[in-house]
């Protein structure tokens, strides 16, 4: 097996199990702002137990420390704007709105990765559009707040995956992770009196929502955030994303099969999910690249690493 076709098999593993986080956030009572918190905090502060995550944060320059704890204010707010448009509207629209982060990431990528614009890739992401409009289409009025979040939400994931791979041969990846999921916690700390809330900010999760948060923070967090970075090695940030496409189906299907959902899905939907399919695999056949040419810059710092190991 390719590395290529390696990175894409972790990657739609991981969207497996990011498909479970859109169950966990209707099934966790907790607000959006007080999840996303107690998300970030249990899987830093996992992280900042290993020797190995001290390291490389040690070695890391200030400079780069500011950056990934930037990319991490972004990954808070796109969490928070997701689980935000979950309990707005429900998982399987919020979930689905992320397929819209391609059409971002086709216009952001070049100009955050310093790569050539691709007008393939833009085109198959407008190619991906109708199928979300399919996918979403008649959602009732008092859910639309809820979708304008979910859009929101796709442009700041695209914003932090195409800074990510500008940055992720720079240091671990679980050194990564840590880094940003920390600063993302202690973002939304100074954030959380500048918004409204009843009660306390983060109050203390009960034992239902203990359990789900733990299975949220380690198995469908740090195992697929981990495996991510590692993926986008080998793999570009769009076709990437194109392949999280696939999230929305994985969360409709598992809220039938796990939450008993009786959903009637029109004709639509179904089209829907074909045309964002069609677009997932297509991307690899139709951007396929000589290897020399396909990201000269990661290529170089691959070899270089591997002259010093």
């Amino acid at each position: 097996m390719s590395a290529a076709a390696k990175a894409r098999a972790q990657v739609h593993f991981c969207v497996f199990l990011w498909g479970f986080t859109a169950i966990l956030g209707k099934l966790i009572t907790l607000a959006a702002l007080p999840l996303v918190w107690w998300r970030m905090l249990l899987v830093s502060g996992t992280l900042l137990l290993l020797p190995r995550v001290w390291r490389a944060l040690h070695a890391l320059t200030p400079r780069l420390r500011a950056a990934y704890a930037g990319i991490g204010v972004l990954v808070s707010l796109h969490w928070l704007t997701f689980y935000g448009a979950i309990k707005l509207a429900d998982a399987s629209v919020a979930a689905t709105c992320i397929a819209i982060a391609p059409l971002f990431l086709s216009i952001l990528e070049p100009l955050l990765a310093r790569r050539r614009f691709d007008a393939r890739e833009l085109l198959l992401a407008l190619a991906v559009v109708p199928g979300v409009a399919l996918v979403v289409d008649g959602v009732p009025a008092g859910m639309r707040l809820g979708v304008a979040v979910g859009i929101l939400s796709a442009f700041l994931v695209a914003a932090f995956s195409a800074l990510n791979k500008r940055l992720v041969e720079h240091a671990d990846p679980l050194g990564v992770t840590a880094l940003e999921l920390g600063a993302g916690a202690a973002f939304l700390t100074l954030l959380a009196p500048l918004l409204p809330h009843a009660g306390p900010a983060y109050p203390l999760p009960d034992a239902h929502d203990t359990i789900l948060l733990m299975v949220l923070a380690y198995a469908c967090t740090l195992l697929p955030f981990a495996l991510s970075l590692h993926a986008l090695r080998n793999i570009s940030a769009f076709g990437m994303q194109l392949i999280t496409n696939l999230e929305p189906v994985y969360a409709v299907v598992l809220a039938i099969v796990l939450l008993h959902e009786q959903r009637v899905l029109a004709w639509r939907f179904y089209m829907g999910v074909a045309i964002i399919l069609v677009a997932v695999f297509a991307h690899p056949l139709l951007t396929r690249r000589h290897p020399a040419e396909a990201q000269p810059e990661l290529l170089a710092t691959a070899e270089a690493k591997g002259l010093a190991d």
